[in-house]
């Protein structure tokens, strides 16, 4: 049995480009008998025509022919069909041109007179080359795209541990919160104001998911303050006070080896800092204070005011702005306090739009109108 299998012989296409008649027909009725599928094209650019037909695996062409010669027909062939294999015919003598040829993309080439079965020989040859370049690039197709299966796999089984992780740590500020009747869901809270004012200022899709995300783990870090003094109803003694400012560094450091957090760490630990350098820990001043932490810090002070602690009374949305006007520019960053101002109005119109059209949809907490 000859290298080409009966598969091979059946879906090869094999185009015949000569201009002398009796040969073209000699060797199609020689490559018709072996089982190839036979095509006959007289001059170069019928063989050009034919090939944009598609569906060839190989082609043989003569070097010398009236009009293209076989050395201009190669590269545009090989234009149109980068995995044709061509076999070059040409008289003896003439291996200068044939290199040339080869050069171009020919894979062989034949002296005239051929040689029945060198033809067949360079046929077959010239055919497995061609199945291995396939196969090879097919392996190489298959190992890229299993690469990028593989990748997305694991990206969404992070996707999926970090989404966990992330539920599991707001679980726990969530019990920790539930103790304490003026801290119950300020957190959620805090997150919701900080991702509306990331929105004002014309933030990212991602920027603002990873400040809300901030915003629901902030507080975190007062897992390790002592609950007498997180429960205490009266003013902190100063002790108390330095013992209350770790847990921006506590709630740093239990989230600083979770790596898919990025600057949520950064601005956990600094959402105290203030815009004048006055606040904690490091005395960060403007914008060197992140710009998530900024945020944060301006959200926790509009939930400070707008909700029941044992020391105030609850203040409407807008009496809480003007209240933190007075910090904008020493506690609070201007823009975001302008942000944060527009951000409030923009809800209450939304509120009042859907009370309009009688469309109830959810509010963010802390900023609906008490009841009488």
């Amino acid at each position: 049995m000859t290298p080409h299998s009966e598969d091979t012989a059946e879906s090869a296409r094999i185009l015949v480009v000569d201009d002398e008649a009796t040969l073209r027909n000699a060797l199609s009725q020689y490559l018709g008998h072996r089982g190839f599928d036979v095509h006959q094209a007289e001059s170069g650019e019928a063989a050009l025509e034919r090939l944009r037909d598609g569906g060839f695996s190989l082609m043989l062409l003569d070097m010398h022919m009236p009009g293209m010669t076989g050395p201009d027909v190669v590269p545009e062939a090989l234009d149109i069909d980068p995995d044709l294999a061509i076999l070059m015919v040409t008289a003896a003598g003439d291996a200068t041109t044939a290199a040339i040829c080869m050069q171009r993309g020919a894979v062989d080439y034949l002296t005239k007179p051929i040689e029945l079965n060198d033809l067949g020989g360079a046929i077959d040859r010239a055919l497995i080359r061609r199945d291995t370049v396939l196969q090879e690039r097919g392996i190489t197709d298959w190992l890229k795209q299993e690469v990028v299966r593989q990748t997305e796999e694991i990206r969404h089984e992070q996707q999926k541990h970090e989404r966990l992780t992330v539920a599991t740590l707001e679980a726990l500020i969530n019990a920790l919160e539930a103790k304490n009747e003026f801290l119950s869901g300020h957190s959620a809270r805090v997150a919701a104001y900080s991702a509306g004012v990331a929105t004002e200022l014309e933030l990212s899709d991602d920027e603002i998911e990873t400040i809300r995300v901030a915003g629901r783990l902030h507080d975190l870090g007062k897992i390790g303050i002592r609950e007498a003094i997180l429960d205490k109803k009266g003013p902190l003694t100063p002790e108390e006070y330095a013992h209350v400012k770790q847990h921006v560094v506590i709630g740093a450091e239990i989230l600083a080896p979770l790596d898919h957090l990025g600057p949520i760490v950064g601005y956990v630990k600094h959402h105290h800092e203030h815009w004048d350098g006055n606040g904690y820990p490091d005395g960060f001043a403007g914008e060197d204070i992140p710009l998530g932490a900024r945020i944060i810090c301006a959200a926790e002070i509009y939930d400070a005011l707008t909700t029941s602690r044992p020391y105030q009374d609850r203040l409407e949305p807008d009496d809480a702005i003007e209240r933190m006007r007075v910090l904008s520019g020493s506690v609070v960053d201007p823009t975001v306090m302008e942000a944060f101002a527009n951000s409030v109005v923009h809800h209450r119109q939304l509120v009042f739009l859907e009370d309009e059209n009688e469309t109830p949809r959810p509010s963010i907490p802390g900023t609906e109108t008490p009841e009488a």
